[in-house]
């Protein structure tokens, strides 16, 4: 059974200071898509490098699941599947970066003085 929680479940408070509190979300698009907009605090490997870049994560608390995000939550959800296979604790946040934003959860954008966006 696939692990799966919506941007509006995780805890607000904890979400602003990304993975400060222990939470852990780890973002799989590709590098334009997340220079447009993206979680305060969250982790950044594209979904194609996520099995070369695995390593990088075992410096994250291990005390909670990794949370992964992409757009919609399609890819999002293979990474997901393929960490929890390999032995990690991943959850797939449903519905994306575009939930995400629709919800309006906090956002920055890799571009000074640009309003950070889903694309």
């Amino acid at each position: 059974m696939e692990n799966v929680v919506s941007p509006a479940e995780l805890p607000t408070a904890e979400v602003r200071d990304l993975p400060k509190d222990g939470l852990v979300l780890l973002d799989v698009r590709e590098d334009d898509e997340w220079a447009a907009g993206h979680a305060p605090g969250a982790v950044h490997i594209p979904m194609g490098e996520l099995p070369a870049r695995v390593g990088e994560l075992t410096d994250l608390p291990d005390d909670q699941p990794i949370h992964v995000i992409c757009r919609s939550g399609g890819r999002s959800a293979r990474a997901a599947a393929w960490l929890n296979q390999s032995g990690w604790d991943a959850v797939n946040v449903a519905g994306g970066m575009g939930s995400w934003q629709r919800e309006g959860r906090p956002m920055v954008s890799e571009h000074p003085g640009i309003e950070p966006e889903v694309i």
